[in-house]
Protein backbone atom coordinates (compact mmCIF):
# COMPACT_ATOMS: atom_id res chain seq x y z
CA UNK A 1 0.00 0.00 0.00
CA UNK A 2 1.56 3.72 -1.03
CA UNK A 3 1.94 5.77 2.09
CA UNK A 4 0.19 9.42 1.64
CA UNK A 5 3.27 11.81 1.95
CA UNK A 6 4.40 15.29 2.47
CA UNK A 7 4.32 16.18 -1.26
CA UNK A 8 0.38 15.16 -1.53
CA UNK A 9 -0.48 16.78 1.68
CA UNK A 10 1.16 19.82 0.12
CA UNK A 11 -0.91 19.52 -2.55
CA UNK A 12 -3.83 19.33 -0.71
CA UNK A 13 -3.34 21.78 1.74
CA UNK A 14 -2.78 24.09 -1.09
CA UNK A 15 -6.33 23.74 -2.78
CA UNK A 16 -8.13 24.49 0.16
CA UNK A 17 -6.54 28.39 0.21
CA UNK A 18 -10.40 29.53 -0.38
CA UNK A 19 -12.85 30.96 1.68
CA UNK A 20 -12.00 30.82 5.81
CA UNK A 21 -8.76 28.98 4.81
CA UNK A 22 -6.71 32.00 3.45
CA UNK A 23 -5.77 32.74 6.77
CA UNK A 24 -3.52 29.24 6.40
CA UNK A 25 -1.59 30.59 3.84
CA UNK A 26 1.16 31.63 5.39
CA UNK A 27 2.00 28.69 6.95
CA UNK A 28 4.00 25.87 5.58
CA UNK A 29 3.73 22.09 5.64
CA UNK A 30 7.21 20.72 6.54
CA UNK A 31 6.95 16.62 6.80
CA UNK A 32 3.91 14.79 6.64
CA UNK A 33 3.34 11.27 7.05
CA UNK A 34 3.15 8.09 8.90
CA UNK A 35 0.23 9.79 10.89
CA UNK A 36 1.80 12.46 11.64
CA UNK A 37 2.13 16.67 9.95
CA UNK A 38 4.48 19.49 11.39
CA UNK A 39 3.53 22.77 9.96
CA UNK A 40 5.51 26.12 10.57
CA UNK A 41 4.34 29.81 10.26
CA UNK A 42 5.55 33.46 11.40
CA UNK A 43 2.98 35.06 13.27
CA UNK A 44 1.54 38.10 11.41
CA UNK A 45 -0.67 41.07 12.02
CA UNK A 46 -3.74 39.01 10.64
CA UNK A 47 -3.17 35.84 12.76
CA UNK A 48 -3.42 38.59 16.10
CA UNK A 49 -5.78 39.44 18.67
CA UNK A 50 -5.70 43.43 19.84
CA UNK A 51 -2.60 42.15 22.52
CA UNK A 52 -1.07 41.33 18.99
CA UNK A 53 -0.16 37.77 19.91
CA UNK A 54 -1.83 34.96 18.05
CA UNK A 55 -5.26 34.64 18.17
CA UNK A 56 -7.33 31.89 19.59
CA UNK A 57 -9.20 31.37 17.19
CA UNK A 58 -6.20 30.98 14.77
CA UNK A 59 -5.06 28.76 17.19
CA UNK A 60 -7.89 26.52 16.95
CA UNK A 61 -7.89 26.75 13.07
CA UNK A 62 -4.23 25.56 13.12
CA UNK A 63 -4.80 22.48 15.45
CA UNK A 64 -8.04 21.65 13.45
CA UNK A 65 -6.11 22.30 10.37
CA UNK A 66 -2.88 20.35 10.87
CA UNK A 67 -4.62 17.06 12.97
CA UNK A 68 -6.77 16.43 9.98
CA UNK A 69 -3.89 16.14 7.47
CA UNK A 70 -1.96 14.08 9.85
CA UNK A 71 -4.79 11.70 10.08
CA UNK A 72 -4.70 12.05 6.27
CA UNK A 73 -1.48 10.12 6.41
CA UNK A 74 -2.65 7.72 8.83
CA UNK A 75 -2.37 4.23 6.99
CA UNK A 76 -5.87 3.13 8.29
CA UNK A 77 -7.75 6.30 7.16
CA UNK A 78 -5.43 7.94 4.12
CA UNK A 79 -6.77 10.25 2.81
CA UNK A 80 -10.67 9.49 4.34
CA UNK A 81 -12.54 12.73 4.49
CA UNK A 82 -13.81 13.27 8.51
CA UNK A 83 -15.69 16.15 10.57
CA UNK A 84 -15.14 16.91 13.87
CA UNK A 85 -16.45 15.65 16.92
CA UNK A 86 -14.63 17.32 19.33
CA UNK A 87 -11.58 19.67 19.63
CA UNK A 88 -9.60 20.63 23.15
CA UNK A 89 -7.48 23.42 23.03
CA UNK A 90 -5.32 24.36 26.41
CA UNK A 91 -3.72 27.76 25.64
CA UNK A 92 -0.92 27.76 27.84
CA UNK A 93 0.95 30.99 26.05
CA UNK A 94 1.24 33.65 24.08
CA UNK A 95 3.28 34.08 20.57
CA UNK A 96 3.71 37.38 19.42
CA UNK A 97 3.85 38.84 16.02
CA UNK A 98 7.15 37.78 14.45
CA UNK A 99 7.24 35.19 16.40
CA UNK A 100 7.92 31.68 14.11
CA UNK A 101 6.04 29.02 15.17
CA UNK A 102 6.43 24.99 14.86
CA UNK A 103 2.66 23.38 14.73
CA UNK A 104 2.84 19.04 15.63
CA UNK A 105 0.49 16.82 15.29
CA UNK A 106 0.02 13.19 15.24
CA UNK A 107 -2.42 10.69 14.95
CA UNK A 108 -3.17 8.82 18.04
CA UNK A 109 -5.80 6.27 16.59
CA UNK A 110 -7.63 5.88 13.56
CA UNK A 111 -10.41 3.18 13.81
CA UNK A 112 -12.96 2.30 11.67
CA UNK A 113 -15.55 5.12 12.51
CA UNK A 114 -13.06 8.16 14.62
CA UNK A 115 -9.69 9.52 14.46
CA UNK A 116 -7.99 10.63 17.69
CA UNK A 117 -5.35 13.17 17.18
CA UNK A 118 -3.00 15.57 18.97
CA UNK A 119 -0.72 19.06 18.85
CA UNK A 120 1.31 20.67 19.98
CA UNK A 121 2.07 24.38 19.08
CA UNK A 122 5.57 25.74 20.52
CA UNK A 123 7.86 28.65 19.67
CA UNK A 124 10.46 27.45 17.08
CA UNK A 125 13.42 29.83 18.60
CA UNK A 126 12.68 29.04 22.33
CA UNK A 127 11.07 25.25 22.23
CA UNK A 128 8.31 26.65 24.81
CA UNK A 129 4.89 25.29 24.76
CA UNK A 130 2.31 27.34 23.53
CA UNK A 131 -0.79 25.43 23.17
CA UNK A 132 -1.52 21.61 22.50
CA UNK A 133 -4.59 20.31 21.69
CA UNK A 134 -7.05 16.94 20.84
CA UNK A 135 -8.94 16.66 18.16
CA UNK A 136 -11.25 13.22 17.38
CA UNK A 137 -12.77 13.23 14.04
CA UNK A 138 -15.56 10.85 12.87
CA UNK A 139 -14.43 9.23 9.36
CA UNK A 140 -16.86 9.40 6.64
CA UNK A 141 -15.38 6.13 4.67
CA UNK A 142 -17.36 5.03 2.20
CA UNK A 143 -20.74 2.11 2.93
CA UNK A 144 -19.47 -1.54 1.63
CA UNK A 145 -21.77 -2.89 -0.69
Amino acid sequence: MRQIGTQEIRKIFKSNECGFDNVLQKMKIIEAGDGKCIGEMVVEEQHTNKNKTLHGGMISTLIDTVTTLALFTHKNSELVLSVSVDLHITFIKGAKMGEEIVICASTTKAGRTLGFTNCLIKSKNTDEFLAVGNHTKFLLRKKKE
